[in-house]
């Protein structure tokens, strides 16, 4: 069954028939693994990933850090469910080190991530501060290399 998942995460576009050949498994149990791993969310999503910039439609990204004070009986989990309804917030993560949670933000411009730190986020009763690093350059994302090859080319070290 983990075999199956694992077809299901590198390429959702297979169909049962598809992984049942490669699994061994037969094709009904294949369908009914995949329809009750749907049902129990097991299976939340089906993702295609686009590269935005290559169609001319350019997103800004932000890793924001906040520092959040917990909140008694619930921990950090209601501010954090706070944040994850914004739109803007695309991923919410609970993380160790100085900073309590992880955010990316997607916006159109740089100014709208900037709004919604200031207007949103930063207000937020239990928000002690923020850090906002801005995604520069993607090269990976959810395990798919985005960049077309292109050769790195260090200098030569001279001794």
């Amino acid at each position: 069954m983990k075999k199956i998942f694992e077809i299901l995460e590198k390429d959702a576009r297979l169909t049962p028939k598809q992984i049942s050949k490669m699994t061994g498994e037969p094709v009904d149990k294949v369908e009914k693994v995949i329809k009750k791993a749907e049902k129990d969310r097991v299976i939340l999503k089906y993702k295609t990933i686009i590269d935005w910039a290559k169609l001319g439609q350019e997103q800004v990204w932000a890793l924001v850090e906040v520092k959040i004070v917990p909140q008694r009986d619930v921990g950090f989990d209601a501010m954090a469910e706070r944040i994850y309804r914004f739109p803007q917030a695309y991923s919410v993560f609970l993380a160790s080190g100085a900073y309590d949670l992880a955010i990316l933000v997607c916006g159109k411009t740089m100014q709208d991530i900037a709004v919604f730190i200031s207007q949103k986020l930063a207000p937020l009763e239990t928000v002690q501060s923020t850090v906002t690093h801005f995604i520069l350059k993607k090269y990976k994302e959810d395990g798919e290399i985005l960049t077309d090859g292109e050769d790195i080319k260090r200098l030569p070290i001279s001794l």
